[in-house]
């Protein structure tokens, strides 16, 4: 794993800090550090058990979740309700499609949940999605495989 990945995973939990702290007085919040040798551990540990689609916890609260996710194929449309979603490309490249409305299989029919009238996008090593919350979205294509970290948050309603 690259010192960018630390670097983003550091400038997320300070994000997630700044949010949090106009709720919670900064001297109870405790530092999130988590070690390049630990995430890769953390991301070995999950693939190996289950290497078509892993995800290695990194932190999770009420407030955020910090994941690894690594997957070696496509999977089903989705979206999240409460979560705004950062996913910054670790490795891998694929295709993610976004918006528009999930659609799903007939009951029965097997299959999986894909996206119609979204945006799609081809995504690589070094890119970010920011994923706002509600929005449907979709790996629909991954080439050989991709790995992305994980920032899911809470934001606010004013």
């Amino acid at each position: 794993m690259k010192p960018t990945c630390l670097a983003l995973f550091a400038v997320s939990i300070v994000a997630l800090g700044l949010t949090v702290s106009a709720q919670t007085p900064a001297s109870s919040l405790p530092a999130t550090y988590v070690s390049n040798a630990d995430l890769s551990a953390a991301l070995k540990k999950a693939t190996e058990a289950t290497p078509n689609m892993s995800t290695a916890n990194v932190k999770n609260s009420d407030q955020y979740r910090i994941n690894i996710v690594h997957r070696g194929r496509s999977a089903g449309a989705l979206a999240h309700v409460p979560g705004t979603e950062l996913h910054y490309i670790i490795e891998g490249a694929g295709t993610v499609v976004t918006g528009g409305r999930i659609i799903r299989p007939a009951s029965g029919a097997g299959g999986t949940a894909t996206i119609e009238g979204g945006e799609t996008r081809r995504v690589g090593k070094g890119d970010a999605i920011l994923i706002p919350e509600g929005t449907p979205h979709w790996y629909k294509d991954v080439e050989g495989s991709i790995t992305y970290l994980e920032v899911r948050f809470n934001v606010p309603v004013k």
